[in-house]
């Protein structure tokens, strides 16, 4: 598959997962085997000794260290892409810091990326990551209008995926969000008239509850054009967080994962786990805010969530989020990025 100057030989994206979960060796392996690695940003500095006093720098720093680590370990292979959260604070000095260093590709969610085509040149590729066809409209339509740019290709998230969700916590609670395969249909007939118009095609690639072959060879055979995974990828050798935190998916059952409230104002999909009971129980004091995502209230957030999954990435399950797609129990052993994109390959058709 080309994207823009780049060759993708298999069409899988791994989804960005905050904070520490995917980083520079994820990234940078996955690439190498082919496909589309991707770091996220959020609050990406942890590890930096001057986080807690500069956060921002500390951020900006690791995101130029983690994604020439990227580079590095790729080899030329595959993209290397930056997963920044429309949401962040510091949302523009992200993108452009990650243009800077080097990104092939600037992948956008948690909110509509209306001006991420502002912060970024020519070269580096722009995605945005919709939950339906209405927003993929409307960000297409906008780039269109004040930027005179299309989106080089776009991922659709379910209601099945990880993390923060685009989607009203009652219909996930009642399961009344429209499926992966109507949102699919939707934005393919949206991206008709925009292709035409740039004269290029516009690849989907569907999220949100992607486990195996079987799962990929559905979506293509509904002519998605790609796949991106996220969860699968937490069990592998190469991700970027604690063995402790790899090994609680192995041991996760199915009944361990809910459906969260998180401090930004949006629902998430995460294990079930002390720290969540501890949050039930009550608002969990905030020492310190790290102003890190501009929808969050302090004043009301039952907890930090910085602090939530940096505790947990560092294995700290107890006082930890851990962020997790629908089928994170299904994770029953640890591979290697190779053998686990070895196994999906064949999916492609």
């Amino acid at each position: 598959m080309k994207i823009g100057p780049y060759e993708l030989k298999i069409p899988l994206i791994q989804g960005g997962m905050g904070v520490g979960v995917s980083l520079g060796n994820l990234a940078g392996h996955v690439a190498f085997n082919h496909c589309m690695g991707v770091i996220s940003s959020a609050q990406i500095g942890f590890k930096e000794k001057d986080f807690y006093t500069n956060t921002k720098k500390a951020n900006l720093r690791a995101i130029d260290q983690e994604i020439k680590k990227a580079k590095q370990i790729a080899s030329g292979n595959g993209i290397i892409a930056m997963n920044i959260m429309t949401a962040l604070s510091d949302y523009k000095d992200h993108v452009v810091q990650s243009v800077k260093s080097g990104a092939d590709a600037i992948i956008s969610g948690a909110g509509l990326p209306l001006k991420l085509p502002e912060y970024v040149n020519k070269e580096t590729l722009i995605a945005p990551i919709v939950s339906s066809g209405k927003a993929a409209g409307l960000i297409l339509k906008s780039w269109d209008r004040h930027y005179h740019r299309i989106a080089d290709f776009i991922v659709i998230e379910s209601s099945l995926a990880g993390g923060h969700l685009g989607f009203k916590k009652t219909d996930l609670i009642n399961q009344t969000c429209q499926s992966l395969e109507e949102i699919l249909k939707d934005v393919k007939e949206i991206i008709i008239e925009f292709a035409l118009k740039y004269h290029k095609s516009i690849p989907i690639f569907v999220a949100g509850g992607i486990f195996d072959s079987k799962d990929i060879r559905h979506f293509m055979m509904l002519n998605a054009d790609g796949v991106q995974i996220g969860t699968r990828f937490i069990g592998t050798h190469e991700c970027d967080a604690s063995p402790i935190y790899k090994n609680a998916f192995i041991q996760a059952k199915k009944e361990d994962i809910t459906l969260v409230t998180s401090p930004v104002g949006m629902p998430g999909r995460a294990m079930r786990n002390v720290f969540i009971l501890k949050t039930e129980k009550g608002k969990i004091p905030i020492h310190r805010c790290f102003r890190c995502i501009s929808s969050c209230d302090v004043i009301h957030a039952p907890y930090c969530i910085t602090e939530a999954l940096i505790r947990a990435v560092n294995g700290d399950l107890d006082n930890g989020l851990i962020f997790t797609g629908s089928n994170g129990y299904r994770i029953d052993k640890i591979i290697s990025v190779k053998e686990l994109i070895n196994e999906l390959k064949g999916a492609f058709i």
